[in-house]
Order: structure tokens, then C-alpha cells, then sequence
């Protein structure tokens, strides 16, 4: 069986942070219940139409999870879902600050009818502080957790090109989800978790604060080279194309020097990562001359043989025919409302389970219908749910 056969995951959730949360859970075998609002749904359908009609940003996040349409500004709606989480292992929601304790559905709330049920709630900030009613979104948290301001070039400040303080804070929901479900198998009781993105962000940005202890300048802006060592990034060779190489300790630059610049002289002259750092742009002209004179091809010939680490700068028509995914096995197709669409299956792997069912992307509401069936409405009340504009 798969690890999270048999559990129930309730979830409340738009964009990126908690989908990408509860889709790890899906692909765990756990069943992922998705409550949207009817007509609109998670906003983030709507970010384009790239995946054959679907956003890319929801096909992403949301394959094998079921879609349940329920205006939960209506009463009759929200008893829906209090029957719905009072069966579930884990609520997991990221609505706007309080919106989800005004409806019952905080955790101390559930506990006394649901003493099992785990819930994860998921904010910008987190409860208590002078943040805790301001929205959030992931560009926003990228920027207050101090990562644009030390990303980029020299001249320009910039953000990453995903989601990185979304996926920071569901990487942590999800693991966290996990470690709660452990403990109730201990306990046999559930529990808050409390999952801030600011937090979540603030704690991928280890290095560069504790590179700014006690008042020290901030790292540069290197671009897609790294700011802390050297050489560590993309060289252009002779025919247009770069090559991403690193060079983590002096034991690989004697090498490096030696096998792929075949300049040894260099070796003492530049020794320690910090005075190649000091002296980075006359170092990387002298590489980029070599460079100059090798096609990419011959370059990763002589940084493989010298056993330095390199790779290409892939962009993302390279990616969906990266030969390694390819030789692993590593995609499939899942289904859409536009039609099959080709998926990575995620990167953990489970021996001896099942493997990821890897279901389709729903419609809007495709199986409310189905779960009301389930919960005991039949037919008329359905239809009077309907009728009222609750589904």
C-alpha cells in the first residue's frame, strides 16, 4: 500500500503554498479533498492557460485531488464541511488571517469532535505581531525575508523565477503534516501546526545572515554565479554557449588549474577561496579566456575528466528532454480537462509501495456530486443544495 493510504486530507487552499502541500500528500496515496468556491474556484486556475487549456501554476499543484464546490458564506454549505473534517485526518488551509476560525474550522474548534484531526494552518506571518492581518503573497515574502535583496546582478535586484516562498512554506506544511500524523500514531490525538511563510522564507536565508553577523556587509549581487565562492558559475566557451562549473575547496583548483585551464602557474598565485573571491574579476577573465578557445562540448570533456563538477544552463525545452530524467523513467502522462498532459513523478521514492497514482487535474467541482453521495445527501438534497446556490 502507499504510506498515506486510508487518510483523509481536507484542504482549503488557493495558489501555490498549501496546494503544493496537499498534492505531496496525494501522491503519498493519501485522498485530497480540494473545497473551491462554485463559478471561480482556487484563483490561481485563472493565472493562464498554458497546459491545454489549464494554468500551469494549477496542474502543477493539483493533480490527484478531488474538487468540491461549496460557497461556504452559505450555512447549509458550511455543514458540508463540518461533516466532511469531522471524518478527516487533516485540515490543511492558507485562507485570509481568521477567516478560518470564524467558521468553526480552527483547530480547537474541531478537536472536541474530532479529537484525531491535524490541522495546518498556513499565513504570510503567523498569529500575533503587527503582520498578522497583512496579505501575502510570494513575491511580497520574498522580498521582506531579505531574498531579492540578495539576489540578482550587481545593478539590479531580483527575484527568483518560481515561487520560492511558497514552496519553502509548503515544503515545511508537508513535512510537518507528517511528523504530526507520526505523533498521533503515538498519542492518538491530533494537533495544531502552524506553518508562516515569512519563517519559512527567513529560515532558507541561513547563509547570507550569518554572513551579515554583527553589522558585516551583505553578499553581492553575482547574478547566476555564487556570491561566497569561487569560480563558481556559468563561463562562456567559444561557441555561445555556457557552461556552469564549480570549484568548492583548493584541492579542485590545484585540479582545475592543472587538467582544464592547464595554466598550473595559477595555482599558488590564487590560492584560498577567499583571495579568488578578492580577486574575481581579474581570475575570471584569465578563465573566460580559456574558455574562449573551447567549445562547450570540450570544456565538459575536460571538467568531467578532471572530476569538476559542471552543468549545462538548461533552459526549459532542454529540461523536458533532459536525457537523465529520460534514462530514469521519470515521466508520465495525467489527466486534465483539456486532455493528457505529461508529469514528473515526484522525487521521493518508496520501495515497496505502490507507486504515486499520479490522477488527474480536476474540473471545478467535478466530484462534489460524488462526496455529497458519500456524506448522505441523496438526490433532492443535492438538488435543493443546488438550487440555492450553496454547491
Amino acid at each position: 500500500m502507499r504510506p498515506l493510504e486510508g487518510m483523509l486530507i481536507v484542504t482549503l487552499e488557493h495558489a501555490i503554498a498549501a496546494p503544493f502541500c496537499t498534492r505531496q500528500l496525494a501522491d503519498l496515496g493519501a485522498r485530497v479533498i480540494k473545497v473551491e468556491r462554485p463559478g471561480e474556484g482556487d484563483f490561481a486556475r485563472a493565472y493562464d492557460s498554458r497546459a491545454h487549456g489549464s494554468a500551469s501554476h494549477f496542474v502543477w499543484c493539483n493533480r490527484s485531488k478531488e474538487s468540491l464546490a461549496l460557497d461556504l458564506k452559505n450555512p447549509d454549505a458550511r455543514a458540508v464541511l463540518q461533516k466532511l473534517v469531522e471524518r478527516a485526518d487533516v485540515l490543511v488551509q492558507n485562507l485570509a488571517p481568521g477567516a478560518a476560525a470564524r467558521m468553526g474550522l480552527d483547530h480547537a474548534s474541531l478537536a472536541p469532535v474530532n479529537p484525531r484531526i491535524v490541522v495546518c494552518d498556513i499565513s504570510g506571518y503567523g498569529d500575533g505581531g503587527p503582520y498578522t492581518e497583512k496579505k501575502a503573497y510570494d513575491l511580497l515574502i520574498q522580498s521582506e525575508a531579505g531574498f531579492v535583496s540578495v539576489t540578482g546582478t550587481p545593478e539590479q535586484p531580483s527575484k527568483a523565477g518560481l515561487s520560492i516562498a511558497d514552496i519553502a512554506a509548503g515544503m515545511y506544511a508537508y513535512s510537518s503534516v507528517l511528523a504530526a500524523l507520526l505523533q498521533r500514531g503515538r498519542t492518538g490525538r491530533g494537533q495544531r501546526l502552524e506553518i508562516s511563510m515569512l519563517e519559512a522564507m527567513s529560515e532558507w536565508m541561513g547563509f547570507p545572515l550569518y554572513y551579515t553577523l554583527d553589522g558585516q556587509p551583505p553578499p553581492p549581487r553575482a547574478g547566476a554565479s555564487h556570491a561566497a565562492i569561487y569560480p563558481y558559475g556559468p563561463f562562456t566557451c567559444g561557441d555561445g554557449k555556457q557552461v556552469v562549473l564549480a570549484v568548492q575547496h583548493d584541492r579542485e583548483w590545484t585540479t582545475f588549474c592543472n587538467q582544464v585551464l592547464q595554466l598550473p602557474e595559477l595555482t599558488s598565485q590564487y590560492l584560498g577561496n577567499a583571495n579568488r573571491l578578492a580577486q574575481r574579476e581579474k581570475l575570471g577573465g584569465i578563465i573566460e579566456g580559456v574558455c574562449a578557445t573551447l567549445t562547450a562540448a570540450q570544456l565538459v570533456e575536460r571538467l568531467d575528466a578532471a572530476q569538476i563538477a559542471n552543468g549545462q544552463l538548461n533552459e526549459m525545452a532542454d529540461l523536458w528532454k533532459h536525457p537523465q530524467l529520460a534514462a530514469r523513467g521519470r515521466w508520465t502522462e495525467i489527466g486534465s480537462p483539456g486532455g493528457a498532459l505529461p508529469a514528473l513523478y515526484p522525487p521521493h521514492h518508496v520501495n515497496g509501495s505502490e507507486p504515486p497514482p499520479m490522477g488527474p487535474v480536476p474540473a471545478l467541482g467535478q466530484h462534489t456530486e460524488a462526496i455529497l453521495t458519500e456524506l448522505g445527501y441523496g438526490a433532492t438534497d443535492i438538488a435543493r443544495l443546488r438550487a440555492d446556490k450553496a454547491i
